[in-house]
C-alpha cells in the first residue's frame, strides 16, 4: 500500500477486497483531515442533509439521503451474512466516514469532486451502491439482504463516533494478523485512536494467509514498474528482503534490490492482500506469504463478526477498535 498523507491527518487507507464478497475492487480512499469545529446544532443540521456524490462516469452530482448512502456503504462494504451487531459496527463506521469528509469539504472543498462530498471513485472513496446496483450485487437474494442490512443501519443511523467531539477517521479493513496496526506505522502520522488492539479471531478467518509466487522475470518487471530506477543484481537470486516488521506483523523495512521500501509499497507493488507478509525462495521463485487481509487499521470486519458473535454489541465493537473514542447520538 502506498502512503498518502496530506495535511496532519489525511490518510488513505489501501486495497481493501473482501473475501466473503465475489468483487474484486481496489480502495484506495481518501480519509478527511481535522473537520472544521461544529456545534451540536450545526451537526444535526448537516446529518439530516443529502450527501452529494459525484457520479464519475457522467460527471452528475446525485443527492443520496443519508439512510440510503449508509445503507448502500454497507453493502459494498461488508458481507450480508455477517452478525447483524457487525452491521451495526460497519454502518457506524460508514455514516461516520460520510459524516467527516462532508466536514471536511465544506471547509476545504475538493477541485475534483466539483462542489460534491465525495465521489463514486472505490479508488479514493468509501464503496457505495445505489439501491439498483445492490439488486444486482445480490441477484435472488437481494430481498433478504437489503432488508437485514436496511434493518442494522436502522439502529444506529443517529450515531456517529467521535474523538474530541470531531467524526474520527474510522478506518476498517478485512481481517488483521492476529492484531490490529497503528496509524503511524501504516501511514506514518499517529493518530491517538488508531492504535494496534487484538483481534486475535481473525487467524480463523477464511483465507486468513495467502500465498503468492512470482518467477524471477515477472517479479523483475514488477518491481521495477513500481520503483522506477531501482537495480537488480541478476547475480544475486534474492532481491527482497525483510528486515524490520512491527509487533502486529507488518513489514516496515524491507530491502528491494538497491533500495529500501516498506510493507504496504511492496503490497500495492505486487498485489500482495496485507502488508503482513513472509518470504521464501524455491529456485527461481519468490513466494510471498500474506497474513490478514487489508491495510489492518482499525476496524477488522472479520473480528467484528467474531465479536458479535460471541455476544458483543455494536457499540463495545467500535470501543475495542478505536480506542478512547465516544459514540455520539447527532440527531
Amino acid at each position: 500500500m502506498k502512503k498518502y498523507i496530506i495535511a496532519a491527518f489525511l490518510l488513505a487507507a489501501a486495497v481493501l477486497i473482501f473475501p466473503a464478497i465475489p468483487m474484486a475492487v481496489p480502495h484506495t480512499r481518501k480519509i478527511a483531515p481535522e473537520p472544521q469545529t461544529a456545534t451540536a446544532e450545526n451537526k444535526k443540521k448537516l446529518s439530516e442533509q443529502p450527501y452529494k456524490v459525484l457520479e464519475v462516469s457522467t460527471g452528475e452530482i446525485l443527492e443520496v439521503p443519508v439512510r440510503d448512502y449508509v445503507i448502500g456503504a454497507v453493502c459494498a462494504e461488508m458481507p450480508a451474512s455477517f452478525h447483524s451487531e457487525a452491521l451495526k459496527a460497519q454502518a457506524a463506521a460508514a455514516h461516520t466516514y460520510a459524516e467527516r469528509q462532508r466536514m471536511h469539504e465544506q471547509k476545504f472543498p475538493t477541485p475534483e469532486l466539483c462542489g460534491a462530498d465525495f465521489s463514486t471513485d472505490v479508488s479514493q472513496y468509501q464503496g457505495y451502491y445505489t439501491k439498483e446496483q445492490a439488486k444486482q450485487f445480490f441477484g435472488a437474494d437481494f430481498e433478504k439482504n437489503y432488508q437485514r442490512i436496511s434493518d442494522a443501519a436502522d439502529e444506529v443511523m443517529d450515531y456517529v463516533i467521535t474523538y474530541n467531539d470531531e467524526p474520527i477517521i474510522s478506518a476498517f479493513h478485512s481481517m488483521s494478523p492476529g492484531m490490529t496496526e497503528s496509524a503511524e506505522n501504516a501511514w506514518g502520522t499517529a493518530v491517538s485512536y488508531l492504535v494496534p488492539v487484538d483481534s486475535s479471531s481473525d487467524l480463523d478467518a477464511p483465507k486468513y494467509t495467502d500465498e503468492v509466487r512470482y518467477d524471477r522475470e515477472v517479479l523483475r518487471n514488477k518491481l521495477e514498474t513500481a520503483f522506477p530506477g531501482i537495480v537488480l543484481d541478476d547475480e544475486c537470486p534474492i532481491w527482497v528482503i525483510v528486515k524490520k516488521a512491527s509487533e502486529s506483523g507488518m513489514v516496515l523495512e524491507a530491502d528491494v534490490g538497491d533500495i529500501t521500501a516498506t510493507g504496504a509499497e511492496l503490497r500495492s507493488a505486487l498485489a500482495l492482500r496485507s502488508p503482513c507478509f513472509d518470504v521464501r525462495y524455491e529456485g527461481t521463485e519468490t513466494i510471498f506469504t500474506t497474513h490478514g487481509f487489508g491495510h489492518c487499521v482499525g476496524m477488522s470486519q472479520y473480528g467484528a463478526n467474531a465479536m458479535a458473535a460471541s455476544g458483543k454489541t455494536w457499540e463495545q465493537i467500535l470501543r475495542h477498535y478505536y480506542t478512547g473514542c465516544n459514540i455520539e447520538k447527532i440527531s
